[in-house]
């Protein structure tokens, strides 16, 4: 019998460990790579196609919860579970309406992470039951406004550009986003704002997964358009 392979993703290195030990003593289970920021974390699932994915939402480069919606996206098939401190409204309705398998509060992690692992890998749902209380708060107070970011339950579809994607940028992300719409070179920008050039291209490649923009005409498209044209 193959082994389910996990992908961890934590910038807490001891955490992640503690995690990986967690998972080491089950046989049938293999965490299959490790990384610590967003963008890694899109780069290593395209390349070792896990079965699931362990998370934290607060992530360098990309959130888990921005990092999910585009995981989701190109493959429905990896089951992702939000590992998170997180225990706001906000957060738990925006990883749900990113579609993802679980969230488990890290305050419950050493007790409930296998049992959330073999619900989601049955093909349910798992929430830590402080959450599944403010759920069941929160759907009786009707307090889930946000809009369907697909559209596809409306009979006029929401502009998904118009909603950039349902992801803002960083001020610092806008401010690059404006310098190189008007013409400014990554080194450049690099200069101007006394960061690394390494650090800039680091944030033009989340910049364009965020907003799902391949190239760099349609990226200043965008960029006029939504008037990030002055600082």
């Amino acid at each position: 019998m193959k082994p389910y392979r996990i992908l961890l993703a934590e910038d807490h290195i001891l955490f992640r460990e503690l995690i990986k030990k967690s998972l080491e003593v089950i046989p049938d289970i293999k965490v299959v790579g490790e990384v610590g920021d967003g963008i890694q974390l899109l780069k290593s699932a395209k390349i070792l196609k896990p079965h699931m994915i362990i998370l934290d939402i607060g992530m360098p480069g990309l959130s888990g919860i921005e990092a999910a919606k585009i995981i989701k996206q190109d493959n429905p098939k990896i089951k992702i579970l939000l590992l998170t401190m997180y225990k706001s409204k906000d957060h738990l309705k925006h990883a749900l309406y990113a579609k993802v398998d679980g969230y488990l509060l890290k305050e419950n992690a050493f007790n409930d992470l296998i049992t959330a692992i073999d619900v989601i890998r049955k093909g349910d749902k798992y929430i830590s039951n402080i959450m599944l209380q403010k759920l069941s708060e929160y759907i009786r107070k009707e307090t889930w406004d946000m809009p369907s970011i697909s559209g596809e339950f409306s009979d006029n579809p929401i502009d998904i550009d118009e909603h950039h994607r349902a992801i803002t940028l960083t001020p610092r992300e806008e401010e690059i986003l404006t310098h190189f719409a008007q013409g400014k070179s990554l080194r450049n920008i690099s200069q101007m704002l006394s960061i690394k050039y390494e650090t800039v291209k680091s944030y033009m490649t989340t910049i364009k997964m965020k907003l799902h923009i391949k190239n760099k005409v349609d990226l200043i498209k965008y960029a006029i358009k939504h008037n990030y044209t002055s600082v």
